[in-house]
């Protein structure tokens, strides 16, 4: 074998295998989790105000100092969390983010707890560091996270644990307790948390984001990652954050030397000025969003089909079963994206084994009313075609 395995033997990602059929038959994709709208108009100047004005040069590898400036004020004003701009590092992305903490965490043959449905990312991160996946399956449609699940999970060679909150692609955002539950999990086994929290903004109906590393003992061993594209809509611009403790963070920032090095200037500058945004227009942002929330569940109601809860994220999800579907998730996504013009993801892509759930599609909710509204139509021809 010439290349590596992880990499030769991974399959098309279902994000890239569901775009490329919504392409060839020109179907309404809710599939891949980005928004129609261009993104704030402000951000949108600053950053090409930047590009004229200001330096198109490598910026410092750690990011900005204004940027890292910006970075501490905005979660120590919006979440209560302390930070310092040397705990401060600004990526390429939050997926850089991820990958340069696993490689500043894991060694060969170190175990990484992960809970399913999992974020694609994760798995060959981890494996391609040398890691072994610890997998910890998380049951639909609460998707509930206990002490009861962990007990047993730790062992000798347990190293770190990836955390996703709010979680892609269930839609759930945990709540205090299941929070303190991770925690006091990673306290008594000594792990290293890697935190991630890009859809820290993008929750609903009056939820508060809590951040794994404002947890009591968390401080010292959380690494907790942001993303400017989802806070802002601006999923192209890539940039990430990467937070904590000065000494958790240094070797992410050496990791992340060797990977990207720096980030766009002009993009950093722009995310500078919407972190210090007032906190009614982030708001206003989820506001927005959650009207397209229940947009798209009033109308699959309508057409007979059953939600699970969408607590956060850009994500609403379907239980095909409840909705009278008796079919696997992974064979409805493919009709629907073929017969009746719609992608969507299927649940079951996001976790292994022959017993995972296979009764789940995610529908992506950040898009304008009236491809919401023709998506509602043609999901309801295609219930009514496949026995619902």
């Amino acid at each position: 074998m010439r290349f590596h395995p992880v990499f030769q033997n991974m399959p098309v990602t279902v994000f890239e295998t569901m775009s490329g059929l919504a392409r060839t038959h020109s179907a309404i994709n809710l599939g891949q989790g980005f928004p129609d709208a261009p993104g704030p108009e402000d951000l949108r100047r600053a950053a090409a105000e930047a590009v004229i004005h200001g330096s198109n040069q490598y910026a410092p590898s750690r990011g900005l100092p204004e940027l890292q400036a910006a970075v501490v004020e905005h979660y120590g004003r919006l979440q209560g969390v302390p930070l310092t701009p040397e705990g401060v590092l600004i990526t390429s992305g939050a997926t850089e983010a991820i990958a340069a903490s696993v490689l500043a965490v894991v060694q060969p043959g170190d175990e990484v707890v992960v809970f399913e449905p999992v974020y694609d990312a994760y798995v060959p991160l981890i494996e391609r560091a040398g890691g072994v996946v610890v997998r910890v399956r998380l049951s639909p449609p609460e998707w509930r996270i206990t002490e009861g699940l962990l007990a047993g999970i730790a062992g000798p060679k347990t190293r770190a644990l990836m955390f996703n909150n709010p979680l892609n692609p269930a839609g759930r955002a945990f709540d205090a307790e299941e929070v303190a539950t991770v925690a006091r999990f990673c306290v008594r086994h000594d792990l290293i948390a890697i935190s991630d929290e890009v859809w820290e903004h993008v929750i609903f109906d009056g939820r508060t984001h809590r951040s794994l590393l404002a947890e009591p003992g968390m401080a010292e061993r959380t690494l907790k990652i942001g993303s400017a594209g989802k806070m802002f809509g601006l999923t192209g611009w890539k940039i990430g954050f990467v937070c904590g403790a000065p000494e958790v963070v240094d070797p992410v920032a050496k990791a992340h030397q060797f990977l990207t090095f720096a980030t766009a200037p002009n993009l950093q500058s722009a995310v500078a000025q919407g972190l210090a945004w007032p906190a009614d227009r982030f708001t206003a942002m989820r506001a927005e969003l959650q009207q397209s929330r229940d947009r798209l569940a009033s109308g699959l109601a309508a057409q007979g089909f059953i939600t699970t809860a969408s607590e956060g994220t850009y994500f609403l999800c379907v239980d095909l079963r409840a909705s009278g579907i008796d079919l696997d998730d992974e064979k409805v996504c493919r009709r629907l994206v073929t017969e009746f013009g719609i992608a969507a993801i299927p649940v079951s892509a996001f976790m292994t084994g022959a017993d995972r759930p296979t009764g789940i599609i995610r529908l992506c909710f950040a898009k304008a009313d009236a491809v919401l509204d023709k998506a509602i139509l043609r999901l309801g021809r295609a219930r009514d075609a496949m026995g619902g």
